[in-house]
């Protein structure tokens, strides 16, 4: 036995269309917290991931350059310095026996 009850069939469309109102508030509400959320981010100075990571490769391959420049630099020092050594002992030799610097 089925009753045919109006009110308590409008209250029911009623609740099903604040819930569906209610539930598009909430979307709406996330959707502007987003949106605060990202200019309040946007306004700070952060840096994206992939530029964070395009610039500590660039980082690395500079130290590597820098470290690979200096062991250039102290093989052409050490060279420099065994051709030099001979040469500063031999002008010593020929301007005699007084040290100018002394």
């Amino acid at each position: 036995m089925q009753s045919d009850n109006r009110v308590f069939d409008d209250f029911v469309k009623f609740v099903n269309g604040a819930a569906g109102t209610f539930a598009g508030m909430a979307r709406e509400g996330e959707a502007a917290a987003r949106e605060r959320f990202k200019g309040f981010v946007g306004g700070m100075d952060f840096v994206a991931r992939d530029e964070f990571d395009a610039v500590k490769a660039m980082a690395a391959a500079a130290r590597d350059e820098n470290d690979a420049l200096r062991a250039r630099i102290e093989a052409l020092e050490a060279r420099l310095g065994a051709t030099a050594a001979p040469a500063a002992k031999k002008v010593k030799a020929k301007k005699g026996d007084a040290d100018p610097a002394l």
